[in-house]
């Protein structure tokens, strides 16, 4: 998408344009106003079950109280637990009763990283790296379109809500 800034350049979400699952165009400023949460997800992962469960308790309870909107992009980048296409991956969230938006499986590293990926790893650089280490990376973004925060994909979505609360 040529109209994607320069990752070093932007300052927020809300500047980046990325496909949803459905291969429709997405400006992030639909966002503005929202704390958003925004993971790199897989379906075959060993970490699936309990960060999908997580993430929809999360929206269930904080979408209509609170504004927050989860961004999930799938990648298939760590050891292949993400492979199938947009169809597949549809019907995978729909069995888990996935409600937060899904986006176009995309790459979070290497020469093809999507630019909104490589501008939330400028502003929330990792502990041994920027790169993303594995599945279900978490960033928070606030209000502002801002990241502020980044979990590793240990981190229970669960274990979010305070940091959340300091955004909303």
């Amino acid at each position: 998408m040529a109209d994607n800034p320069d990752y070093t350049k932007a300052t927020s979400i809300h500047e980046f344009t990325v496909k949803n699952i459905k291969g429709e165009d997405v400006k992030l400023d639909v966002f503005t106003g929202h704390v958003c949460i925004i993971v790199n997800v897989a379906s075959q992962c060993g970490l699936t079950v309990s960060n999908y469960k997580s993430l929809n308790e999360l929206y269930e309870q904080y979408a209509e109280s609170k504004g927050l909107r989860i961004l999930a992009f799938p990648c298939n980048q760590f050891a292949g637990e993400e492979p199938g296409d947009s169809e597949e991956i549809c019907s995978f969230a729909a069995k888990k009763n996935v409600k937060f938006d899904l986006f176009e499986k995309i790459d979070v590293n290497g020469d093809n990283a999507a630019p909104l990926w490589r501008f939330l790893k400028h502003k929330q650089g990792g502990t041994l790296g920027n790169f993303i280490k594995w599945n279900f990376t978490k960033f928070i973004i606030d209000k502002n379109g801002v990241p502020v925060e980044r979990h590793g994909p240990n981190t229970d979505p669960a274990l979010l809500v305070t940091s959340l609360e300091k955004y909303w």
